[in-house]
């Protein structure tokens, strides 16, 4: 299997960590975004999107990140990581709405303005990502991960952008709870950092 990412992509460190989380082997092809890369007619051929990442296994070729934790679980089994029941499956699928949705456009958009001068209303992007993080941190009250009794895709999804979270100046001290969750999924084994961007909260 391939999967073309970038390093700085919370999406792509997203299916890049569940990958290594389940003993996937991958080739991590480097996609350069700075210099176009992902807007090339060969790249446009995996995804007319032109987004990273893109996972290539064997010539199935699967775009966007959510989708991949999907296609990974369902093609290793890993049942623990996605449950076949539908009361489980639709309890994922609940948070990977919600990284597609409040997380993509709250923490995840925060850091684009910092990191990528992105053109968002930084006051309130910040805003919304405290929202989900005051929701999920709620969430997490009582309970060690977000669907389930054990770690799930839906946890893979929200990890990457929350982490980072402070590279859009998003400040997490307030949220024990996320911050706990957060130290659970770094102890997983496999388990791969994503790698630290000097901006925001983080620039110092």
């Amino acid at each position: 299997m391939k999967l073309y990412y970038h390093p700085v992509s919370g999406h792509a460190h997203r299916a890049r960590l569940f990958l290594s989380l389940i003993g996937a082997a991958v080739e991590l092809v480097h996609v350069d975004l700075a210099k176009g890369a992902h807007k090339a007619p060969d790249y446009l051929a995996l995804d007319r999107f032109g987004q990273v990442p893109v996972l290539d296994d064997h010539g199935t070729i699967i775009a966007d990140s959510n989708a991949i934790l999907v296609y990974a679980a369902k093609k290793h089994r890993r049942t623990d990581w996605l449950p076949d029941d539908p009361a489980g499956a639709a309890r994922v699928q609940r948070w990977l709405s919600v990284a597609a949705g409040q997380i993509a456009f709250g923490p995840a958009a925060a850091r684009l303005v910092t990191i990528f001068n992105a053109g968002f209303n930084a006051d309130e992007v910040i805003k919304r990502a405290h929202a989900i993080l005051a929701l999920i941190d709620a969430e997490l009250a009582g309970r060690s991960w977000i669907a389930a009794d054990r770690p799930t895709i839906a946890d893979v999804a929200l990890y990457s952008y929350i982490d980072r979270a402070p590279e859009g100046n998003v400040d997490t001290a307030g949220y024990a709870n996320v911050r706990a969750w957060l130290k659970r999924m770094e102890a997983l084994p496999g388990f791969v950092p994503f790698d630290k961007t000097p901006g925001g909260l983080e620039a110092n």
